[in-house]
């Protein structure tokens, strides 16, 4: 959860050409253009935080860290696995970030109450701390970075009330601080600040309605927050809205069909599922990269809490058998299916095999510690739930 919110709260300034290809998920492309606009305008931090945010949310997508099963379910904030990422991406994310502090801060010298500046140093703050929680595991990093993103951008609010697009960092912050346990916000940096799900849900809304440039964001954090608080309903129209500006964004597409699924419409979740198979079939703009298994995925993860579990059966044990094109929790959450629909069927000895398959595909994931559970004792399905 808190990557996608860490990392949506630091949306743009403005909005270059590169952000369709961002939206679509075409992030090499929008790297590239973010590059050449940063080469020509090279006294301008925000270029360089949009250099920053593409190759973070590259990252992001090439371990699978933008499903929003994993940021918007109901797993807590600290226990989000690392991410691995290469020496060079590394370096290249940390030079962007530290040229754009020193563009922005080099501005506030001169100009104190430069609110361009300030939203800039508070962008940079914010990318910063979803590196730090997602890539080096620095929670207490990741927060004070937060924080202090938070605290720029107040001041640029303070300064320009009509700055609604600023507003973003707060409402997210609000709603992070506001989920922590107690003993997180006696933290001497979060003084003034105990959180709010509820008000940091209402300034999103509020962006979303009012803001120039980061409504995409607003949109897209309201349909995770929605769905972590169980109310579906209120996500779908902004996610139907998405998918109409971004076409070849095919994540949005499954969060759709989740989001049926969430809502007690088996019907329709399997038919926006079916969708996404059609679109890969006819050879859609952004479909091709769609992987066969992950739509199996979907697809059988649905039948499962639906409990046609010979359908769901055969579709999770056809992405097992290309358990490469999907990432390690797909692939982790498809055999411990697996091994849960055995158990429900009384095959104990083909349901431990499925949970020890998990646990060796991927040892560090949510599903493979669940797994361990159900090799001693196991799976029941609890009257509504897992």
């Amino acid at each position: 959860m808190g990557a996608a919110l860490l990392a949506l709260a630091v949306a743009t300034a403005v909005l270059p050409p590169g952000f369709d290809h961002f939206y679509n998920l075409e992030y090499d492309q929008a790297l590239a253009c973010f590059e050449k606009e940063a080469a020509a305008h090279p006294d301008d931090p925000d270029y360089q935080n949009y250099v920053a945010q593409a190759i973070l949310y590259g990252e992001m997508y090439r371990v699978g860290a933008l499903e929003s099963e994993l940021v918007s379910g109901n797993n807590p904030f600290l226990r989000r696995p690392k991410m691995k990422t290469a020496p060079e991406v590394d370096r290249r994310f940390r030079a962007a970030i530290a040229k754009a502090m020193e563009l922005a801060q080099a501005r506030l010298q001169t100009r104190p109450d430069d609110t361009g500046a300030l939203y800039a140093l508070g962008v940079a703050y914010g990318l910063r701390a979803n590196y730090n929680y997602l890539v080096t595991k620095s929670w207490m990093d990741a927060l004070r970075d937060a924080t202090q993103g938070r605290k720029l951008h107040n001041r640029v609010t303070e300064l320009d009330p009509s700055n609604y697009d600023a507003r973003l960092m707060q409402g997210v912050h609000d709603y992070v601080v506001g989920s922590l346990p107690w003993y997180y916000k006696v933290l001497g940096f979060l003084a003034g600040f105990r959180g709010d799900k509820e008000k940091g849900i209402r300034t999103l809304e509020e962006v979303a309605r009012k803001g120039k440039r980061n409504r995409v964001d607003a949109e897209i954090l309201l349909g995770a927050l929605y769905r972590r608080e169980h109310q579906p309903q209120r996500a779908l129209p902004m996610v139907e809205d998405l998918i109409r500006r971004f076409p070849r964004n095919y994540l949005l597409r499954f969060e759709q069909a989740q989001m049926y699924s969430d809502a007690g419409n088996k019907q329709e979740a399997i038919r926006a599922v079916e969708r996404i198979a059609e679109l890969k079939s006819q050879h859609a703009p952004g479909y091709a990269r769609v992987p066969w298994e992950r739509i199996w995925y979907q697809l059988g993860t649905i039948q499962f809490w639906y409990h046609d579990l010979d359908a769901a059966l055969e579709n999770m044990r056809k992405v097992t058998a290309g358990i490469d094109a999907v990432d390690l929790n797909a692939g982790a959450l498809a055999w411990m299916r697996i091994g849960q629909i055995y158990d429900l069927k009384g095959q104990r000895d083909r349901a431990r095999a499925a949970y020890a398959a998990a646990i060796r595909f991927a040892p560090q994931a949510d599903a493979a510690r669940e797994c361990r559970r159900y090799l001693s004792s196991p799976y029941q399905r609890r009257p509504g739930g897992d």
